[in-house]
């Protein structure tokens, strides 16, 4: 007779042998791509989370993600964001970046001209955990002076006052494209007349209904055609200058230290350091000072006043007050005081803060900007939720990682691996079989159910 356990233990299984079909579907040639249809391009953070869960039952696969992807890596250090695919029909979207244009890019490869939030350090780490101690010391020798490059570059290019905190120059660099900080500073800038004659026209109305994602998702869960044309327009001006972060920083639409990058960022130091100490490596001088100097420099993202973190714009030093779940990451990064963490803990918990019935949303409830289906404007994305999951263990906040692990695999059991959710009502939203959704609901199911095996 089946018992409720084992019941619970099918049911688990299943959901796993699910996401592995998901996995599967959206890999071409072995590499995951975020979906079919929608996102037909590797994506940086998106391969990094693939790769994790991949890491549980295929660790080849997992390993290939990350070694495919790092061979994209430029000249100066830097990881785009982006891999185009090569087929035909896709001339356009590497049309629109023209990543040769730079004289660092890789030749043979098409890719962005910008970053994204740097996971690859996490998810090295991870899969070396499913290695025997001689495999995963050749494997992080073979990855140490790709990472050490990239953070490198971070530090070299994307750090102009040399505090150690890093400045994106584009929304897309986040991973959380129309986040509230961003769109809200770009009402800062004027928009070019193009974008107001098409705005005055009603051009945009039109574009709605034959935009690309529109054939996908609903337009109404995404950004505007007026916020997506303004964004382009921004990467316009980076490409212009052909990448080259020291002639796009004085004269940047954006250059803003993002709270979730930073967050992120700070955790893949950590990271690195453990990598190099693991197989008796030493990391460059410089590259540790500014290590601790990034540490050191965090607590600028923390305002006094509100008692929250927040995004910075770097030329001006004002926070940008418009909440996001990205001012919940600094448990992600490990390096906050134990109040501080007390602190977020707290809105995680506050009903008109983060404290939804599904898992935590993009947006508090209580912000303007709310929207529970659009984009990074509201829903509850798995990603992050893993990442404050991670960050809650970490701080000895047990109990409350757990729920929000089981909220996050309950109610990707029940309607499906989308891209993202209501968190009122956990209705799906964007696309169906997604990637990372489905790899990591496999690795919060082997963290709360070891005995399920990898």
């Amino acid at each position: 007779m089946q018992t409720a356990k084992d019941s619970q233990t099918a049911s688990l299984v299943e959901v796993v042998n699910q996401a592995k079909k998901v996995l599967d579907l959206n890999s071409i040639e072995n590499l995951v791509i975020p979906a079919q249809g929608l996102y037909p391009h590797r994506v940086l953070w998106d391969s990094c989370f693939a790769a994790i869960g991949l890491s549980h039952y295929d660790v080849k696969k997992a390993q290939l993600q990350i070694d495919s992807y790092l061979k994209t890596q430029w000249s100066n250090g830097m990881i785009p964001h982006i891999i185009f695919n090569p087929l035909p029909k896709y001339w356009w979207d590497r049309h629109i970046w023209r990543s040769k244009i730079s004289p660092l890019s890789k030749r043979s490869i098409a890719t962005s001209g910008i970053t994204q939030p740097p996971m690859f350090a996490e998810a090295i780490v991870r899969i070396g955990n499913k290695l025997t101690d001689i495999e995963r010391h050749k494997w992080y020798e073979q990855k140490l002076d790709n990472l050490i490059a990239y953070h490198r570059w971070l530090y070299a290019e994307r750090n102009p006052e040399k505090t150690g905190l890093i400045t994106l120059i584009h929304p897309w660099e986040t991973g959380l494209d129309n986040t509230p900080p961003w769109l809200a500073s770009l009402r800062h800038h004027h928009a070019p007349w193009w974008i107001n004659m098409i705005t005055w026209l009603k051009i945009d109305k039109v574009a709605d209904k034959i935009r690309f994602d529109a054939r996908y998702v609903d337009p109404s869960e995404r950004s505007t055609t007026y916020e997506a044309l303004r964004l382009y327009d921004a990467l316009r001006k980076i490409r212009k200058k052909k990448y080259d972060s020291t002639k796009i920083m004085p004269n940047s639409t954006f250059a803003i230290e993002d709270i979730a990058y930073n967050s992120i960022f700070i955790r893949a130091n950590s990271l690195l350091k453990e990598i190099a100490a693991s197989i008796n490596q030493k990391l460059p001088e410089d590259l540790l000072s500014n290590i601790a100097m990034s540490e050191a420099s965090f607590n600028k993202l923390w305002d006094s006043e509100d008692k929250k973190y927040f995004s910075r714009n770097q030329k001006y030093g004002n926070f940008l007050k418009e909440d996001s779940i990205g001012s919940l990451l600094p448990l992600y990064s490990g390096i906050i005081s134990d109040s501080r963490a007390k602190e977020l803990l707290q809105r995680i918990k506050s009903k008109s803060d983060f404290n939804t019935t599904y898992p935590l949303p993009s947006v508090p409830i209580s912000s303007p900007w709310f929207k529970p289906r659009r984009y990074w404007q509201g829903p509850s994305w798995i990603n992050i939720n893993w990442l404050i999951i991670d960050g809650l263990k970490r701080y000895g906040f047990e109990k409350e990682a757990l729920e929000l692990s089981n909220k996050s695999v309950l109610l990707v059991k029940d309607k499906g691996f989308y891209e993202y959710f209501n968190p009122l009502s956990g209705e799906p939203a964007g696309v169906v079989n997604f990637s990372w959704t489905a790899a990591l609901i496999i690795d919060l199911i082997n963290q709360t159910h070891p005995e399920l095996g990898d």
